[in-house]
């Protein structure tokens, strides 16, 4: 479960399907669905998990899509340019912030 881990915290105000679900007591968005999740009967956990698989896909497609789209916009002078100022403003270590 350690993908899990990054979800946010904090209490649920999230909008499913035009439905506030409600926030129990303080429970984080990933404690709050766990909780519901153990209520549903064997065939709905799995159409669940399907559901879930599919949103991952869906994300990952979209990810793939937005690379897609954006990659050779730079001319080959541009992306040595965005390589140069990279390199010289974004690659040094300041060991006082240390």
């Amino acid at each position: 479960m350690s993908g899990l881990a990054r979800i946010d915290p904090r209490p649920v105000r999230a909008v499913a399907n035009d439905r506030k679900i409600p926030s129990v007591g303080g429970m984080s968005t990933l404690e709050t669905i766990v909780e519901e999740l153990r209520t549903l009967p064997p065939p709905k956990l799995a159409e669940a998990a399907g559901f879930i698989h599919h949103l991952k896909e869906t994300s990952r497609a979209e990810r793939l899509a937005a690379l897609e789209r954006s990659a050779g916009i730079l001319s080959a002078e541009d992306g040595a340019e965005l390589e140069r100022i990279i390199e010289e403003g974004c690659e040094k270590i300041d060991a006082r912030d240390w």
